[in-house]
């Protein structure tokens, strides 16, 4: 449930590709002047293309890494949330972020898929949470009990 990607401007799945293989072999996703640095047609159409708007547009989310932070940002624009594989060339699913987010597997958000980014986006960790809840429980002297997430 949730994993489907979302559709792809044509011409960002060129971008994607790059991203993906400049962060693998780099260790980190590509800024402004690695796109400039491989041509021009690497460069989006985009107003704020040249701008420090632009400066870490296209982030790619390593294995190895830890993710950057998933944000309601993500219904509105995978540029930031790109998967690793260059060979598939897509922006993350919602479970993908779901995971990131340290929710269950179990766990199903419903909505139209920009809906469930949002909720993903939005929501607090459950995992943070549940540190959080730790923290506070030792303050006030109580003990917690049961299992993270």
């Amino acid at each position: 449930m949730n994993h489907h990607s979302r559709p792809h401007l044509k011409q960002d799945l060129h971008r994607y590709q790059f991203a993906a293989v400049f962060a693998l072999s780099q260790g980190r996703f590509p800024r402004l002047p690695d796109f400039e640095a491989y041509g021009e047609d690497l460069l989006p159409d985009y107003e704020s293309a040249g701008t420090e708007y632009f400066a870490d547009r296209f982030q790619v989310q390593l294995p190895d890494q830890p993710a950057t932070t998933v944000t309601c940002r993500i219904a509105k624009d995978g540029h930031y949330f790109i998967h690793y594989d260059p060979v598939q060339m897509r922006s993350l699913t919602v479970r993908e972020a779901v995971r990131i987010q340290t929710f269950p597997d179990n766990y199903l958000f419903r909505g139209s898929r920009a809906d469930q980014y949002r909720q993903v986006g939005n929501a607090v960790p459950p995992y943070l949470a549940f540190q959080l809840a730790k923290v506070v429980a030792a303050a006030l002297g109580l003990e917690v009990s049961g299992h993270h997430v």
